[in-house]
């Protein structure tokens, strides 16, 4: 039997992928910083040849996620955006895509500025209507590409019943998983066939990392994408891939004081006088709650809440002493942004509105600091508006 077949997240997380150094016996895989590999003969060697094709630390991280998030293969990129790319040359010219209406502004730029160059096209709808998804497929249709929880409305997506429709019309689905990590949620579970991270998030924890990864469980998603990350060469190095093998071994400790922090900070803010509103999945408020209970385990580290006008939400903003006012998200350390200039700043304003995601939001990344500092720092904040 393999690991995978009989071991639990908590264990998959730390040894899944790895194998002693057959050389040393270390029990940390190596950070093998090199470029190429010395051959024994024409045509005879170890498995690597050249280290964009392939890189010993990569292949460990690959196993790694493959298994965390239950797929047959996985594929290290050199970020996110790069991971995503990748996936988006499964389609051709023609094709439609079918989005996340609030996905991630990089994403958004990527699909708008760069991929209809190419003649692809994209349609946005709230996804979280599975109504909306099934009026938007077309004949041209190939992929439907989620986001769940969304960034940074924290809307939830049905992924058993999205990926239900879809594949009803011979549609694959992509899902963005990073908000959530393995952790919280594993579509490939509910039916997707691809699942796409920016590795620099929850997956390494530690904001010392870039990359990126994508999981697939069809054969043919797998053999493309083996090419294309060869091809296209946009691979996570050796260093980054180690980095992320130390993070996931800690994911599964990581994201219960993720989840725990967030919930409780998504509570003080509900119920405090100077917050308008309050979007987190954990929260009874919160329009897919019921869903959320279901399909997470957990309701994650990010929260958003709305201040009432710009200049409150640049009081709180400015006004922290512990958090971190900065982008990204997924760190040990909680940071605190504006989305509507900062993450989603690509995103036109007239589109913005559109979302929600009004100049008044704030962002918090929840990190796993002392509950009680995070909430005497939010309180001091928001007794200077």
């Amino acid at each position: 039997m393999t690991l995978r077949e009989h071991a639990r997240f908590s264990t998959i997380c730390i040894h899944a992928g790895q194998t002693p150094d057959p050389s040393t016996g270390a029990i940390i895989t190596p950070i093998y910083q090199t470029s190429t590999y010395v051959q024994e003969a024409l045509g005879v060697h170890k498995g690597y040849e050249y280290a964009r094709t392939r890189n010993p630390t990569r292949t460990a991280l690959e196993g790694n996620l493959a298994a965390i998030e239950n797929g047959k293969a996985a594929f290290g990129f050199a970020s996110g955006m790069a991971a995503t790319a990748a996936v988006m040359t499964l389609l051709q010219s023609g094709d439609h895509v079918v989005v996340t209406d609030n996905t991630y502004g990089g994403t958004y730029r990527l699909f708008e500025r760069v991929l209809r160059k190419y003649q692809l096209d994209f349609t946005y709808v709230d996804t979280s209507r599975l109504g909306e998804i099934e009026r938007a497929i077309t004949p041209s249709t190939k992929l439907l590409f989620l986001e769940t929880p969304t960034n940074p409305l924290l809307r939830l997506t049905d992924l058993a019943g999205a990926c239900t429709i879809a594949h009803g019309h011979g549609i694959a689905v992509a899902v963005d998983n990073t908000f959530a990590s393995p952790y919280v949620q594993r579509p490939i579970d509910f039916g997707a066939d691809l699942v796409i991270h920016s590795t620099t998030k929850f997956l390494n924890g530690h904001s010392d990392s870039v990359g990126g990864a994508v999981v697939a469980v069809r054969e043919d998603h797998i053999e493309w994408l083996r090419f294309v990350q060869n091809a296209e060469g946009a691979i996570i190095g050796p260093m980054d891939a180690w980095l992320v093998l130390r993070g996931t071994k800690t994911l599964p400790v990581r994201m219960e004081r993720h989840n725990a922090n967030a919930m409780a900070l998504a509570e003080y803010l509900a119920s405090h006088p100077k917050v308008a509103s309050v979007h987190y999945p954990g929260l009874p408020s919160h329009p897919q709650h019921e869903l959320a209970r279901r399909q997470m385990h957990g309701f994650g580290g990010l929260l958003a809440f709305q201040m009432g006008s710009f200049e409150r939400a640049r009081t709180v903003l400015n006004s922290v002493r512990l958090m971190s006012l900065a982008e990204s998200l997924g760190g040990v350390e909680t940071l605190i942004s504006h989305p509507a200039t900062m993450t989603h700043a690509s995103v036109p304003p007239e589109r913005r509105l559109r979302i929600g995601i009004t100049d008044d939001m704030v962002r918090i990344s929840v990190g796993i600091e002392d509950l009680d500092d995070l909430k005497e720092d939010l309180a001091q904040a928001l007794e200077r508006v």
